[in-house]
């Protein structure tokens, strides 16, 4: 490595290296260690491979000046063959070796990302629905690729190269002394004007980059949310999008500006440390040639320290910054760390049982509940803002009973925010509550396993959400191992197989973000097919349609119809169709039930129901003509 990349190099680490200088705790060490332990085996090979890289790097230098000195001696042709023999043999061993290396340390650093990366999924994955509501999406993702990344390089960059340039200046500075210790402490005492530029100036520019990563994440999320289907719609109908470019454009050429400056830092950095390398070159020739004139040095020697200039300069450089990148690489770890460190609120008991079989009752049994407080589902640098809000722990339900019957429907209606939609969370266990109980078939359900309570329950939401994905993934999400025939035969049931049938690609046909491609209607239709593909045993409709048209909502309350027969159902209501049907009408106002009855029983009451009933549904008095 000649002087000028040895420049490059350490100012891109120095540069790169986070300016974090938290302590880690022991505790943090040992779980760092933990996950290397199942790649224990490899990474010894890998630093066994390093040190041994590392002697060859200091060998052939050495070699080089031994040919030099045979030929001043006018030794044998012989000599001269046989160690340049020698160096090609090195560099072959170095170059194979240099492949394991490369092996090892992809193998060591890519495991690494798997087992971290599977491991913040699978356990964010089982977080309370509050932990997204909150987090922001990028800064979650962020923690799965450039937070995963950084804690593989302590393995497959920091460990290795302090361990590779320890050995390598151990070597160097050993040969050098034993060489001459004159043009070694020449070259110690040059080191500071070629390792305090780099350390200042990669705070420099790590500063310039931060400022760059910054504008480009706030582009990044500007384009993430102007450039899907509702933001776009949001910036037309207000006609916003010349303001967004001159936002965007401000942001962008601030970062042009950026860049242009740090690509003059750098140049002005490497071609001074160019020039302070060179003149190092300079002194070692200069004092060793004139100990090798007067008889001191061979002339060999003078060839060999040349070399090993930057095999002494490299190292010091990178081991000077060393402890930034290690705490660079372990403070990554530690993001992981406090990802996996927030615990889901729901968890099976160690002796969960399965929901039993056979039709199920869903019960309410005194039920009263308030969403988690910020500090039990989030973390501040994941909502990307410098405190939690403190609010929170608030009671939203209060002592709700009710019983639900095998085969029976029950509505809910009530004014908007009145814990409706928080009952029907409570049911497929989406948060627990905080006394009382909620039962399956008379089994609390957080006694029953999750997965059981999952299978049993279907859920339709009135935003019917689908995945950027194909019409056949999404209904396969809720059966995976579904025929053919089974996917037909639940569009049908859901009205949606002629649609499907129509489409060029049929099943195969992508839907869009969350499903933009299709109508309301037809979202919401295409989720009901996936509930009936489920086969549950509980529906729970939260508003299926209410924002659909009269035309798509007529479609779909076919759909519905499917949907619920024969099964215990919690609706909560938008249409008068629903709640004449329904076994039990709950009115609920401010998290209690106020109300209870059949349609017509409430109607007769002339109370709260009564009154909602002429101010909300009323308007479905008249039936449409057939």
């Amino acid at each position: 490595m000649d002087m000028q990349m040895t420049a490059w190099t350490a100012l891109y680490r120095t540069m790169h290296a986070q300016q974090d200088q938290r302590g880690l705790t022991r505790a943090a060490l040992r779980r760092v260690v933990v996950f290397a332990r199942p790649h224990r085996a490899r990474i010894v090979r890998f630093l066994l491979v390093s040190v041994l890289l590392s002697a060859l790097a200091v060998a052939t230098p050495v070699l080089a000046g031994w040919v030099v000195d045979a030929i001043v001696r006018r030794e044998s042709s012989g000599v001269v063959v046989g160690l340049a023999a020698i160096i090609a043999g090195a560099a072959l061993v170095e170059a194979g070796f240099g492949l394991v290396n490369r092996y090892l340390s992809a193998s060591i650093g890519e495991g690494l990302i798997l087992d971290l990366r599977t491991r913040v999924f699978d356990h964010v994955q089982r977080m309370p629905v509050a932990f997204f509501t909150r987090t922001r999406t990028g800064a979650l993702v962020s923690r799965l690729n450039n937070d995963v990344i950084g804690a593989q390089r302590a393995f497959s960059d920091t460990l290795s190269g302090v361990v590779g340039n320890l050995v390598t200046l151990t070597l160097t500075l050993v040969v050098m002394i034993g060489i001459s210790w004159q043009v070694t402490l020449l070259a110690l005492v040059l080191l500071p004007v070629f390792v305090i530029p780099a350390r200042r100036m990669g705070s420099r520019l790590a500063s310039l980059q931060r400022e760059a990563a910054e504008h480009n994440a706030k582009m990044s999320t500007q384009m993430t949310e102007r450039f899907s289907a509702p933001g776009a719609t949001l910036v037309k109908l207000f006609g916003r999008p010349a303001d967004e470019s001159a936002e965007f454009g401000a942001r962008a050429g601030r970062v042009r500006d950026i860049g242009v400056r740090t690509a003059m830092v750098q140049s002005v950095f490497v071609t001074a440390l160019t020039l302070v390398s060179a003149l190092a070159l300079a002194l070692v020739y200069g004092l060793g040639g004139y100990l090798a004139i007067v008889g001191s040095l061979e002339p060999g020697a003078v060839v060999s320290l040349a070399l090993l200039l930057t095999r002494l300069y490299s190292p010091l450089t990178a081991l000077a910054g060393a402890r930034v990148e290690v705490m660079s690489a372990l403070v990554s770890f530690e993001r992981v760390f406090e990802v996996l460190d927030l615990p889901p609120l729901i968890t099976d008991a160690p002796d969960a049982r399965p929901v039993p079989e056979g039709p199920v009752s869903v019960e309410f049994d005194r039920v009263s509940f308030a969403y988690p407080a910020a500090d039990k589902v989030s973390l501040a640098s994941l909502e990307e803002v410098a405190t939690l809000d403190t609010r929170g722990g608030v009671e939203v339900l209060h002592e709700v009973s009710f019983r639900a019957e095998p085969g029976q429907l029950v509505a809910l209606v009530g004014s908007s925010g009145a814990g409706k939609s928080t009952i029907a969370q409570l049911a497929p266990r989406l948060y627990d509550a905080d006394s009382g109980a909620v039962r399956l078939s008379g089994v609390d359900v957080r006694e029953l396993t999750a997965d059981s309570i999952r299978g049993a329950l279907g859920m339709v939401t009135q935003d019917g959400h689908l995945f950027h994905e194909t019409i056949r993934a999404n209904l396969l999400l809720a059966r995976p191992t579904a025929a053919e025939d089974d996917l037909w035969d639940s569009l049908r049931r859901a009205r949606l197989a002629d649609l499907v049938h129509s489409l060029p690609d049929g099943l195969d046909t992508v839907v869009g973000e969350r499903g933009y491609r299709l109508s309301g209607g037809e979202r919401q239709r295409l989720t009901i097919a996936r509930l009936l593909l489920a086969r549950p045993r509980v529906v729970i409709l939260d508003e299926a349609t209410a924002h659909l048209d009269s035309t798509s909502e007529a479609a779909v309350q076919e759909a519905l119809g499917e949907a619920l027969a024969g099964r215990t159902a919690i609706v909560i209501a938008h249409r008068l169709s629903t709640i004449r049907e329904a076994d039990l009408i709950l009115v609920v106002e401010a998290g209690r039930v106020v109300e209870r009855g059949t349609h017509e029983t409430l109607l007769a009451a002339g109370g709260r129901y009564a009154e909602l009933y002429r101010t909300q549904f009323a308007e479905d008095e008249v039936e449409p003509a057939a």
